[in-house]
């Protein structure tokens, strides 16, 4: 038993981490440089790609995802074969562990569970819901009834428990359908810190990120505007036709977020040509597209609501004479956004960034977005495109792991690789240090208050104070993990040099804290 006091313990393993970055220290500025040419592996090609391939297409290696890559003729062949994969996979229900899955019960389920939770509160005066990300040492165990008097609080638990299941179990979901649920669910972020988007994460997250995360974007982004989490987050259910009658006698009218957001983020970008005309236009188009808690997919098109007046959208006329007006209107000018070619080159670049580099290579920003509008927003083919391209494979193309790839890949490489049923093996203690790291570091779990999502470059998160706050995540995480030999073959010379010299029982945690596994 150790009993080395936990100050010196810390102390120790600090200096050790030091002396893994080759002399530089993790908490002066230098060490910036240091960790950003960290690449000296002398590993040939091939294992090059591997890392390359289950580090970008899932979250990293672990036996059980080696040995399948393996069995494929090559890592590129492995990475191709995986987008197929991830769309049959996505056409599939989760595998969710029985002691989860209120979080992803029927919408009129959850708007029953939320209406239910506001009664008792109401009669009960039960102390308010406290945010997961403050109660992070909370043992997240769910074996016990659900207490509707905290139902919210509990499926948002639910939600963050299987998310990080799903990106750290490769046998549990498809790597790349994990990757693409991330990347979706922030390009279309919502904010469970808002109080009526939070019972509904987690449906929006299985039943629009990940259920069309390789289908067409026009009908991702129908399905995002649609859904009460969307709905809630910008305001949506608050915009209707001028003057239309409110409570105690008052009149309300337009409200421009979800229109706004629905231009400058999810579609065409800043630069995309609209002015504030085209916005106020599109959320008259919009106006009445509101919740409907007893609707299979919890929405409504209330009719009484809606501007049935002449708009324009950037040249288009609403309402045609083809569409004949009403929710018509909304989703027409939807999918004509989509297919925008603006929208083609916003969704291209934000993919190249997310898989293959900040500054991904025009050229090949430049193919992706003719894909993109020869297939009318296929994402599997953008995807098959990316992965076939010399860009992705050429070294000089890196990437640093977010706080939330480090904390994917941290589970990844240290969960046992037994037949799971959806994160019910995961250790819970592992995921409740993972999910206070999250916080800590600045990416809370479903946690990004602004419809922009988190960045993803290394500008953002590269930085002393978060190499450290890693670097600590992976000691506490590893503290009963032997050797993690797997990953031996993808660290670079100096690091396996520099884990040979530390004692057995902390060399799982300090392959994790290297150089060589922040980048993917």
């Amino acid at each position: 038993m150790d009993t080395t006091p936990p100050e010196l313990a810390l102390l120790q393993r600090r200096n050790t981490l030091k002396r893994l970055a080759s002399g530089a220290s993790l908490l002066g500025l230098s060490g910036r440089q240091a960790w950003a040419q960290a690449s000296d592996s002398t590993s040939s090609t091939a294992t090059l790609d591997a890392w390359r391939a289950m580090s970008r297409v899932g979250y990293g290696p672990s036996p059980g995802l080696i040995s399948t890559l393996q069995s494929a003729p090559n890592a590129r062949t492995w990475a191709l074969a995986q987008v197929d994969a991830a769309f049959a996979a996505s056409q599939t229900r989760p595998l969710v562990a029985p002691d989860l899955v209120t979080f992803n019960a029927s919408l009129p389920q959850l708007f029953e569970g939320v209406q239910r939770e506001r009664e008792l509160r109401t009669q009960n005066k039960t102390e308010r819901l406290v945010d997961l990300n403050a109660e992070a040492s909370r043992h997240l165990d769910f074996s016990a009834p659900l207490d509707p008097a905290y139902f919210n609080r509990t499926v948002q638990q639910q939600t963050a428990v299987w998310r990080l299941g799903s990106c750290s179990q490769p046998d549990a979901e498809n790597p790349l359908l994990a990757r693409m649920t991330e990347f979706w669910f922030n390009h279309l972020n919502v904010f469970v810190g808002k109080g009526q988007v939070r019972p509904f994460t987690g449906h929006y997250l299985v039943s629009v990120a990940r259920a069309h995360a390789l289908g067409k974007f026009e009908d991702l982004l129908l399905a995002s505007a649609r859904h009460p989490a969307m709905l809630y987050y910008l305001d949506q259910v608050q915009s209707v036709a001028e003057g239309s009658p409110g409570p105690q006698g008052r009149t309300r009218g337009l409200n421009e977020n979800y229109a706004r957001e629905l231009l400058e983020l999810h579609t065409l970008g800043v630069n995309g040509g609209y002015q504030q005309t085209d916005v106020r236009a599109l959320a008259r188009v919009l106006t009445g597209w509101t919740v409907g808690p007893d609707e299979s997919n919890g929405f409504r098109f209330n009719q009484r609501l809606h501007d049935n007046g002449r708009k324009a959208v950037m040249g288009q006329t609403y309402p045609s004479h083809l569409l004949g007006g009403g929710e018509r209107e909304g989703a027409e000018v939807i999918r004509w956004l989509a297919r925008h070619p603006a929208t083609a080159q916003r969704i291209s670049l934000r993919l190249a960034r997310f898989f293959v580099a900040d500054q991904p290579p025009p050229e090949l920003v430049a193919r992706l977005t003719q894909s993109y509008l020869a297939s009318q927003g296929d994402v599997r083919v953008l995807m098959k495109e990316l992965l076939a391209s010399a860009e992705f494979w050429h070294p000089e193309q890196r990437l640093f792991k977010t706080p939330m790839d480090f904390a994917c890949s941290a589970l990844t490489a240290t969960q046992t690789q037994t037949p799971s049923t959806g994160a019910g093996p995961v250790d819970r203690r592992h995921l409740t240090l993972a999910l206070g790291f999250l916080a800590g570091a600045g990416q809370p779990l479903h946690g990004w208050q602004t419809p922009d999502g988190y960045p993803f470059d290394a500008a953002t998160w590269l930085a002393p104070e978060a190499l450290t706050r890693r670097a600590d995540f992976a000691l506490s995480l590893t503290r009963q993990t032997p050797e993690l030999e797997f990953l031996s073959p993808f660290l670079g010379t100096a690091t396996r040099a520099a884990l040979s010299r530390e004692r057995p029982a902390l060399r799982a945690g300090l392959a994790l804290a290297s150089p060589d596994f922040m980048y993917k």
